[in-house]
């Protein structure tokens, strides 16, 4: 690559290495420095500590610390930082970035951007017909009982890039999508038209694949044996051409691993289809190619991209029902029967079950029989609660539970979990609106300017056109059961009420067999608790891989879930754990 552009990603969420920002910086040359804070549950963090601490909060304060450590070396080295760390306030997020570099003695020029939110207009756009329907649930938001909180516009990179044209050192973003901190340098640039979609579409696979920070590193990645070190995981780097291909890599002398397998398991991460939406363009992920090119080095190439959607994404949390529960361990024999015995007494001194609006009982069976251990002998007893009459899940709620201690069962241990602690849900609601109705505000040298998303300028829309793959014959001959991980890799994840589970092979041979194999109906076999919901199966055969996607599973979100892994992250560790028959000759027999 003769021409490219180093961007660098400190952070993957809201409580990221506060030192990967100061070990990018230092760790060798990058061009733009970004991080993503942001997911659906911050934004009602952020709205939280608006209430509580004031309306010029709502940004996410660690990143100062950050700033403060390396905005002197940044400016120094002539680079760009780029983050949607201003949450709700990413005015009030740019004048404390004024202030640290003032205490410095710097000069800098910061821009911010806003006008992504909707909580203003959310009457206007209904009056206009915008129904904001819940996209997993298919209700508009007429509906929705709920008081909203946050109502966020994801926008695209074209302010950044304008941002970045007129000099900007440091871009604060609202509600963009976590790839557009990328995508926007990389436009920057190359200087990329509106229309160029086959190189914009490279760069948000690349924004994809780094947006996480060190999980496309060797962090959460299934084969741990094939990572040397998880001391020190490095932080990716996307080195991005004008064609929109890329190299991902780390600093030297950093743990972790790069490769082949970390990056297809990242693209496969909290997607659906393989055309992978943006408001910028449409990323076609089953035409990329992955070369391991160098140790710790992946070229990626070839994405394909399409004319953006019509609509743009809106994240929209709202205050849901009132919630609490305990967790308490049933040990030795007869765990159905005490179970039994337990959640009968816990209600009848609770006054019966049809009080609350909704009560979800879980038995997960842990125990062992004839136990090596005390801790092998537990099985887990979680009774969740909740109501529209936060009375009614309160302190006394756990106090009537409490009190029976000495009069239930034996061995009675609770794990002092009070599951939601009489709090309000947070119900999300993912929805969309129309894209003539967005615009980015960009404030820049005491002016404001508003840029219009490309939906706006009247382009021809182009779609590229899917070729149809063919698939080798699988394998055949004597099998071994052995755990499906022993073969193919998974990463999961969650997309609001829904998740996703990726799961791919390392060899063509192996992946004719999984194409095969994990059908639907046999993914739902062995897990066997995703049956009642709806599962599609996606395919990328260029990165031999298949991608199901799990409608429903997770209710409106983490906070409004029981399950023990409210977003999903384990699911496919999970599936890897089951067993299958596996030919003998895939294993090397």
């Amino acid at each position: 690559m003769s021409e490219t552009i180093r961007i660098g990603n400190c952070s993957g969420y809201y409580g990221d290495r506060l030192a990967a920002a100061l070990e990018m910086v230092e760790g060798g040359p990058i061009d733009v420095l970004t991080g993503d804070y942001l997911a659906e549950l911050t934004m009602k963090i952020l709205y939280d500590q608006q209430q509580s601490r004031g309306s010029h909060m709502g940004y996410v304060g660690t990143f100062l610390k950050q700033l403060d450590e390396v905005v002197s070396l940044c400016l120094e080295k002539n680079i760009r930082i780029v983050t949607n760390a201003g949450g709700l306030n990413p005015a009030g997020m740019a004048d404390e970035v004024e202030k640290i570099i003032a205490a410095k003695g710097l000069q800098a020029k910061v821009a911010y951007i806003d006008g992504d939110n909707l909580m203003p207009h959310l009457d206007s756009l209904a009056a206009e017909g915008e129904e904001l329907r819940n996209i997993d649930r298919d209700i508009p938001m007429s509906e929705c009982e709920n008081e909203v909180v946050t109502a966020n516009t994801y926008f695209g990179c074209w302010a950044i890039k304008e941002a970045l044209d007129q000099g900007a050192d440091i871009v604060i973003c609202p509600r963009v999508t976590d790839a557009a901190v990328v995508i926007g340098p990389a436009a920057w640039k190359f200087n990329w038209r509106r229309n160029d979609y086959d190189a914009l579409a490279g760069a948000l696979a690349a924004g994809h694949i780094i947006e996480c920070g060190a999980q496309c590193s060797g962090g959460n990645y299934s084969f741990i044996e094939e990572v040397p070190s998880f001391r020190n995981v490095g932080y990716p780097i996307a080195e991005i051409a004008a064609d929109g291909s890329f190299i991902i890599s780390k600093h030297e002398n950093t743990g972790g691993l790069i490769s082949v397998g970390t990056i297809t398991a990242q693209l496969l991460y909290e997607i659906s289809t393989p055309a992978y939406y943006n408001p910028d363009v449409i990323a076609h992920f089953d035409t990329l190619k992955l070369e391991q090119i160098a140790d710790n080095q992946v070229r990626v190439s070839g994405c394909r991209g399409s004319s953006p959607p019509s609509t743009h994404k809106v994240c929209i949390n709202t205050k849901g029902k009132y919630k609490s529960g305990i967790e308490v361990l049933l040990t030795g024999l007869n765990i159905e029967k005490k179970a039994e015995l337990y959640i009968d007494q816990i209600f009848h001194n609770l006054g019966g079950q049809e009080q609350f609006d909704e009560v979800d009982i879980q038995l997960i069976r842990s125990d062992k029989e004839n136990p090596a251990t005390n801790e092998e002998a537990h099985a887990a007893l979680r009774i969740s609660c909740t109501s529209s009459d936060p009375k009614k899940v309160n302190r006394l709620f756990n106090a009537k539970i409490t009190e029976l201690s000495l009069a239930t069962i034996p061995g009675n241990t609770s794990r002092g979990n009070s599951l939601g602690g009489g709090k309000e849900t947070i119900v999300y609601w993912p929805a969309l609106i129309d894209s003539q109705k967005v615009t980015e505000v960009l404030h820049i040298d005491g002016r404001t300017q508003q840029v219009l998303p490309t939906q706006r300028l009247g382009f021809e829309e182009i779609f590229y056109q899917e070729v149809p793959v063919s698939i080798a014959p699988a394998p055949t001959g004597k099998t071994i059961t052995a755990p499906l991980g022993t073969l193919f890799g998974a990463r999961s994840g969650d997309k609001g009420g829904c998740a996703n589970c990726g799961v791919w092979a390392k060899t063509d041979e192996a992946y004719a067999f999984l194409f095969n194999f994990l059908t639907v109906d046999q993914f739902k076999k062995l897990c066997p608790d995703v049956s009642e919901y709806e599962v599609i199966r996606y395919e990328l055969a260029n990165m031999r891989s298949l991608n199901f996607y799990i409608k429903g599973i997770l209710k409106d979100g983490v906070s409004s879930n029981n399950r023990i892994d409210g977003q999903a992250k384990s699911f496919g560790e999970y599936l890897r754990a089951k067993t299958i028959d596996i030919p003998e000759v895939l294993l090397g027999y």
